[in-house]
């Protein structure tokens, strides 16, 4: 059992720290706002800080999970930072869906201090970190990947070692890119069969047994039919991925037609009100004639 920090307790994190704990680690947290990590404390063994430094220091893995390339660079690169208090040979795990390029500079500096750094974001929303059974997709050194893969594991059905710095995070924006596209479609369908005087919870039913099925169709649709959007991914959250995703293909050469369409579609989701709305959300733009 090893010595673990883990910073960030949203609603990924939380889980996802308590994972560790029930697995046996010793499990240091520390959240910017102290009352979530006395709540984790609460429910799980282990421990907390004052500062993500703090938390860090004598951790053989150390987690993140935190907000943007920005809220990075600040908790693990500045001055007081976590590269500050980890010990050569330590390994820093990144969880936050962020750029390619925060991930390379982030190895870069950690290299420097001779510290392990992969860049591991997730995928399988709120429910998958409740339920350890999160997708990982790892970037990074393949001898530190194997080291953490065991303790990743601890919350996740699937942890994928997909190369070099940055990989994790290319292969996350695939996966929104993805994702952006599915839930637009099944939006248009389910309003589709609405409009068409179908019932859609008997379309759906049907159509998830064929060539249409996918993972949204089978934990969205209903709910989307019943105009939920309560579901964990936030809108705000996916405007943010989407935003890595276009710039990223910016500078890689990529066209992206249908990903740009659906991310002004959930910018309009947004000005109607829809921040905290799941993913799902997007058949609010959809009126039943």
């Amino acid at each position: 059992m090893a010595k673990v920090a883990f910073i960030g307790l949203g609603v990924m994190g939380f889980p996802m720290a308590g994972h560790l704990a029930a697995g046996g680690h010793d499990v240091t947290v520390y959240n910017r706002n102290p009352a979530r990590a006395a709540a984790w404390l609460e429910q799980h063994k282990g421990s907390s800080a004052a500062t993500p430094a703090a938390a860090a220091a004598g951790a053989e893995f150390v987690f993140t999970c935190i907000g943007n390339d920005n809220d990075l660079y600040q908790v693990i690169l500045e001055e007081g930072g976590l590269l500050s208090a980890m010990a050569p040979g330590s390994v820093l795990i990144d969880h936050t869906t962020a750029s390619a390029e925060a991930a390379r500079t982030i190895h870069a500096a950690a290299k420097e201090k001779g510290v392990f750094f992969l860049d591991a974001p997730v995928s399988g929303g709120q429910a998958g970190a409740e339920n350890g059974k999160l997708t990982v997709m790892v970037g990074g050194d393949a001898e530190a990947y194997a080291r953490a893969e065991p303790v990743i594991a601890l919350f996740s059905r699937a942890v994928t070692y997909m190369g070099a710095s940055g990989s994790g995070q290319l292969t996350k924006m695939v996966n929104q890119i993805c994702i952006a596209g599915l839930v637009q479609a099944l939006s248009e369908g389910i309003a589709f069969a609405e409009n068409a005087g179908l019932d859609a919870a008997l379309v759906v039913d049907v159509i998830s047994k064929g060539a249409a099925q996918s993972w949204q169709l089978e934990n969205r649709g209903k709910t989307m039919i019943e105009r939920k959007f309560d579901f964990g991914f936030a809108v705000d959250l996916m405007r943010k991925d989407l935003g890595i995703c276009l710039a990223e293909a910016k500078r890689n050469g990529s066209d992206l037609p249908v990903t740009t369409l659906t991310d002004q579609f959930y910018g309009e989701v947004q000005q109607a009100g829809g921040n905290r709305y799941d993913t799902s959300s997007l058949i609010t733009r959809l009126n039943k004639k």
